[in-house]
């Protein structure tokens, strides 16, 4: 009988050592995917999703996902062929340079590039004189300028927006922190403090993550846009010099002053 007491008292004295293990494993909180910190907010006491702090985490995310798309379509446009193609610019100055002015429209009038759209409507204006061509030059130029910025704009407005709304969550985590304190009476449960404030880092988090590429695209987008347009105008200005007259014919005013000249000292 010995033997059984004895067995019997180290099973219970085990049980009693393993017991508060068990309650402790019972009770220790679920811990938090690595996904679920940044993409998902949940409420600390019932475990649901907060539906506003995660609205507007994949709302950053969605404008993510624009703001990559935009700067990979707008870099794939803006390359040195789109705007200045070396097989264009050979052909248009064998041309003009014999003074082929049908040769010269004909080697940009097929070609859609930046320097080609701009030297075709210079050469366009060609039977209106020198000025006119200048015009037309300067006035194309501006214009398709201007609409290939207004591609990139988009950027500068997403790398100001996303901030904005990084820092909406920011306020609305802390408010949701600053709620949990009053309802506790000063001595708030800290993991129901930590959610509010967890929300509030992870929206700043996402706002900067948004905002830091798109302004960084935009700013060297813009800069590259600018070199090439200003490459391009400077070449076709180049070409449309040719046409530039050595001497300015006078005007009808400058004959008529003249001939009264000669005729009071006649």
């Amino acid at each position: 009988m010995r033997p059984t007491t004895t067995r019997l008292a180290l099973f219970a004295t085990t049980l009693v050592a393993l017991a508060p293990v068990a309650v402790a494993q019972e009770e220790a909180p679920q811990t938090t995917s690595l996904f679920e910190a940044f993409f998902v907010q949940r409420h600390a006491d019932t475990g649901n999703i907060e539906l506003l702090g995660t609205a507007i985490i994949w709302l950053l995310l969605a404008l993510s996902a624009v703001c990559v798309g935009l700067i990979i379509s707008i870099a794939l446009e803006t390359k040195r062929e789109k705007f200045l193609p070396d097989q264009t610019l050979k052909a248009a100055r064998t041309a003009l340079g014999k003074a082929d002015y049908e040769g010269g429209l004909k080697a940009v009038s097929s070609d859609e590039s930046f320097f080609a759209r701009v030297l075709h409507a210079a050469l366009t204006d060609a039977p209106s004189g020198f000025g006119s061509m200048i015009r037309g030059l300067d006035q194309t130029a501006e214009e398709l300028t201007i609409k290939r910025l207004r591609k990139v704009e988009p950027l500068n407005v997403i790398g100001g927006v996303a901030p904005m709304v990084g820092l909406f969550g920011t306020v609305y985590g802390m408010i949701l922190a600053f709620r949990e304190i009053v309802a506790a009476g000063g001595t708030p449960n800290p993991v129901g403090l930590a959610a509010g404030i967890g929300t509030a880092l992870t929206t700043t988090f996402w706002g900067l993550v948004v905002a830091i590429p798109a302004l960084a695209g935009y700013a060297l987008l813009r800069n590259k846009i600018d070199a090439l347009t200003v490459e391009a105008t400077r070449e076709a200005e180049e070409l449309i010099n040719r046409f530039k007259p050595t001497t300015e014919a006078p005007t009808a005013e400058a004959r008529a002053a003249e001939k009264t000249k000669v005729a009071k000292s006649a």
